[in-house]
């Protein structure tokens, strides 16, 4: 009887998705959010953070002002006009949610990590 194929690690990948939610269920903060917040942390503006995401400027407004929404303060400061145009920074509050999704990102990639190694490592015990 043939033994069926043994998975590697570079055959098969895990992949997963953080994301927080209303207590109602209206709106989340994905990923592409605190993406977003980087971006912008780093051009300066929504407008070339969205451009730079890849989503136009409504879409990025709309996340940031959903996210806002649930966690109930806001996450930019936005300074309109000027010779060079407007420009937006990050509150204090939002630099905070960033350094903690980093740290829960992070300890979510050494869990798992360490979960499916475990998971690959059954599955060639079960096919010797």
């Amino acid at each position: 009887m043939d033994k069926p194929p043994r998975p590697s690690r570079k055959e098969v990948f895990l992949n997963y998705k953080i994301w927080l939610s209303s207590l109602t269920g209206h709106g989340q903060i994905e990923n592409d959010t605190y993406q977003l917040l980087e971006i912008i942390d780093s051009k300066g503006t929504l407008r070339a953070a969205a451009e730079d995401a890849g989503m136009s400027y409504r879409k990025a407004w709309g996340k940031i002002t959903s996210a806002e929404d649930i966690l109930g303060y806001p996450l930019l400061e936005k300074h309109r006009g000027g010779k060079n145009g407007g420009n937006s920074t990050l509150t204090p509050a939002s630099h905070k949610l960033l350094e903690a999704y980093r740290a829960l990102q992070q300890r979510f990639d050494d869990s798992i990590e360490e979960a499916f190694n475990d998971f690959v490592k059954n599955l060639n015990k079960q096919s010797e």
